[in-house]
C-alpha cells in the first residue's frame, strides 16, 4: 500500500511539473481597444470611419499558443459594437466570442466590456473583427499565434513575416449602405475598392503614394499571413513571377503545397512561404474578385501592393524605380482554379477524424425572395420583380433576438427567445442545384437552434442551392474547428459521394468555401458547450438570414461546463 501511495505521489508530482512546464511560458496579454470615429482618406475623399485606436486596419495582436488575452473594448463610436475573435476556439468562454445578440448584447455607445479568453492548441494566423452590422468593413486586424517558447514552426524559420489583410472599401459610410439595402429590400451597393493592409494601391485614383510595400531580399524565404477581411467577396491573390508554398490555413498547419494563386473566402486565412528567387526588382501583389453568382453585380477592380526587393527599393534607386511587374489573375468566374486550389489542402499528418457519427445533418444554404407585404410601398420592395432579398439554411431565415442574447437566454432559462427545432434535414427534398420552383423561394423566418449533446460526433453536409442564383458560400462555425472531409458539385448523394470522404488527412478549418452549385461535408466533436453561430461570412447574406446556431449542452463536471458570465457582460 505504501509503495502505491509513493507511486501516486510521484505520478502527481510529474504531472504537476509537466503542467507547470506547459504553462510556465504562457502569458496574460492585456490590450485596450478604443472604438472611435477617425478621419480616413481613400479614393480622394475623407470619411469619418469607425476604427480601433485610430488605426486602420486595427492593431495586430501577437501571442503564443497557451497565452491568455484580456482586451478591454471601450465604445466611443455612435454605433453598437462587439468584437469577434475569428477562429479562436473559446473553450468554455463563449461569453467572449462576440457575435451580437448571440453570445452577448452589444456594447452600447459609451459602454465597455473586457473579452477574456485563452488560446490553446492553435498556431498560425487568425484575425479579429467587429460582429455588429457592417462595422467590420473598417474594424478588423490580425491575430498571430506563434509556437510556445522552445517550440518552432514545422517549416524552416522565415527571415521575416508580413500580415496581408485583404479588405473592401466603400466610398460611403458602410452602415448607411446596409441600412439602405434593408430599407429597399434590394442588394446593397457593391464596394468601390479592394485593399491590401487598408490601401487600395496603384490602380485607383489618389492611392499610389500610400500603396503597401511588402519587403523581401534575394535569397530570403518570408512568410505572408494572408487574411480575407473583405465584407462580401471571395478573392483571388497572386504575386507576379513568384510561387507561393501554402503551409497553414485558419491557424492549422497543412501539408505544404506550391501554387501560383490563392483563393480565400471572407473569413479564411492562408499562410504562405515566398522565396526571393527572382531578379531583384518590384513585383505587384494583386487581389481581385472570384465571382461565382451569375448576373449579380460585383466590384471588378483590382487591389495591389508591391513586393519590393531591398536592392530595388526607393532608397537604393533614389526613386527612379521601375514599374512593377503585374501578375495575370484568373478570370472572375474561374471555378476550376478554385476547385484545384481547395482540393490541394491536407493536414500535415494523419488525424483523428470523428467516426460513428451521432448527428448526421444536412443543411441547404442559399438565397430567397420574399413577396412584398401588402402594407409595404414599392420603394421597400426593390429586389427582383418587386420582391425583397432574403436567405436561409434549411428554409429557415435566421432572425436575431433583440432583448437578450441567445447564450444569456439559454443560461438563464428565459423563455420565448428561441426554439430548439431547427430542422436537421431540409423540410422538403428537391433538386437543390436544378431549376427550383418559385414556390420554394420564400423561406420561413425564425430564431431556431439545433441542440447537440456534449461530446456528440457531428457530420454536416452543406449543400448550395440554385434558388435565385447558386454561389460559393464561405460558411463559418463559431467555437469550433472542423475537418472538411469532401467537396463536390451537384446534389450530394450519400451512396455515390461517401467514397470520396478523406478520413485520413483532411484539412482542419473554421470556414469552408462551399462550392458554387455544390456541397461540402464537415465533421467535428461537440466538445465546447455554449451557443455557437454558423453563418455565411458574406455579410450581406447574414443580414438576409443565412445563419443558424447550435446549442451545445454542458457535459459532466466543471471542465465540460461553460464558465459563468463575466460581471461586466453588456446588458440589452
Amino acid at each position: 500500500m505504501e509503495i502505491f501511495k509513493n507511486f501516486s505521489f510521484v505520478l502527481l508530482a510529474v504531472l504537476l511539473v509537466f503542467c507547470s512546464a506547459l504553462s510556465a511560458d504562457a502569458e496574460v496579454q492585456r490590450h485596450k481597444f478604443v472604438i472611435e470615429a477617425t478621419k480616413v482618406k481613400r479614393l480622394c475623399k475623407t470619411h469619418n470611419s469607425i476604427t480601433v485606436n485610430g488605426m486602420f486596419p486595427g492593431p495586430t495582436l501577437e501571442i503564443k499558443n497557451g497565452d491568455t488575452l484580456e482586451v478591454l473594448v471601450v465604445n466611443k463610436a455612435r454605433y453598437n459594437v462587439t468584437i469577434h475573435w475569428h477562429g479562436v476556439r473559446q473553450m468554455r468562454t463563449g461569453w467572449a466570442d462576440g457575435p451580437e445578440f448571440v453570445t452577448q448584447c452589444p456594447i452600447r455607445p459609451g459602454g465597455s466590456y473586457t473579452y477574456r479568453f485563452t488560446v490553446q492548441g492553435q498556431e498560425g494566423t487568425l484575425w479579429w473583427h467587429a460582429h455588429s452590422s457592417w462595422l467590420r468593413a473598417t474594424v478588423y486586424g490580425a491575430l498571430i499565434i506563434r509556437p510556445r517558447d522552445g517550440e518552432s514552426y514545422p517549416f524552416p524559420k522565415p527571415k521575416r513575416e508580413t500580415p496581408i489583410l485583404l479588405g473592401e472599401w466603400w466610398d460611403a459610410n458602410p452602415i448607411d449602405v446596409v441600412r439602405e439595402a434593408t430599407r429597399t429590400g434590394a442588394a446593397p451597393n457593391v464596394s468601390d475598392a479592394y485593399t491590401i493592409n487598408a490601401q487600395p494601391g496603384d490602380l485607383y485614383k489618389c492611392s499610389s503614394k500610400e500603396t503597401t510595400i511588402v519587403p523581401i531580399d534575394s535569397g530570403e524565404t518570408n512568410l505572408l499571413r494572408v487574411i480575407n477581411a473583405a465584407l462580401n467577396q471571395p478573392l483571388f491573390f497572386k504575386v507576379a513571377n513568384h510561387k507561393l508554398t501554402v503551409v497553414g490555413a485558419d491557424a492549422s498547419y497543412t501539408k505544404p503545397f506550391t501554387t501560383s494563386v490563392l483563393m480565400l473566402g471572407p473569413g479564411q486565412t492562408t499562410d504562405v512561404l515566398i522565396r526571393g528567387d527572382q531578379q531583384p526588382s518590384r513585383y505587384y501583389v494583386a487581389a481581385r474578385a472570384y465571382q461565382s453568382a451569375q448576373n449579380a453585380p460585383f466590384d471588378n477592380t483590382t487591389t495591389t501592393a508591391i513586393l519590393e526587393y531591398k536592392s530595388a527599393s526607393c532608397a537604393a534607386k533614389k526613386c527612379n524605380a521601375a514599374t512593377p511587374v503585374m501578375p495575370s489573375l484568373p478570370a472572375y468566374n474561374d471555378t476550376n482554379t478554385v476547385t484545384a486550389f481547395s482540393q490541394s489542402f491536407r493536414s500535415r499528418q494523419k488525424v483523428k477524424v470523428p467516426t460513428d457519427i451521432d448527428e448526421n445533418l444536412f443543411f441547404t444554404v442559399g438565397l430567397g425572395l420574399n413577396n412584398c407585404l401588402p402594407n409595404f410601398r414599392k420603394r421597400r420592395c426593390q429586389g427582383p420583380n418587386g420582391t425583397r432579398f432574403t436567405a436561409s439554411m434549411n428554409n429557415v431565415s435566421f432572425v436575431l433576438p433583440r432583448n437578450f442574447s441567445l447564450l444569456q437566454a439559454h443560461q438563464q432559462g428565459i423563455p420565448g427567445v428561441f426554439t430548439t427545432d431547427f430542422p436537421g434535414t431540409p423540410p422538403l427534398k428537391f433538386d437543390y442545384t436544378g431549376n427550383v420552383s418559385r414556390t420554394l423561394f420564400q423561406p420561413v423566418p425564425g430564431t431556431k437552434l439545433y441542440k447537440l449533446k456534449y461530446g456528440s460526433r457531428v457530420q454536416i453536409v452543406i449543400q448550395d442551392t440554385s434558388i435565385v442564383t447558386p454561389e460559393n458560400h464561405p460558411i463559418h462555425l463559431h467555437g469550433y474547428d472542423f475537418y472538411i472531409i469532401a467537396e463536390g458539385f451537384g446534389n450530394f448523394n450519400p451512396k455515390r459521394d461517401a467514397s470520396k470522404f478523406n478520413l485520413v488527412d483532411p484539412p482542419m478549418r473554421n470556414t469552408v468555401a462551399v462550392p458554387v452549385n455544390g456541397w461540402a461535408v464537415i465533421r467535428f466533436v461537440a466538445d465546447n458547450p455554449g451557443v455557437w453561430l454558423m453563418h455565411c461570412h458574406l455579410d450581406v447574406h447574414i443580414n438576409w438570414g443565412l445563419a443558424m446556431a447550435f446549442l451545445v449542452e454542458n457535459g459532466v463536471g466543471e471542465l465540460q461546463t461553460i464558465q459563468p458570465p463575466p460581471p461586466d457582460l453588456p446588458l440589452c
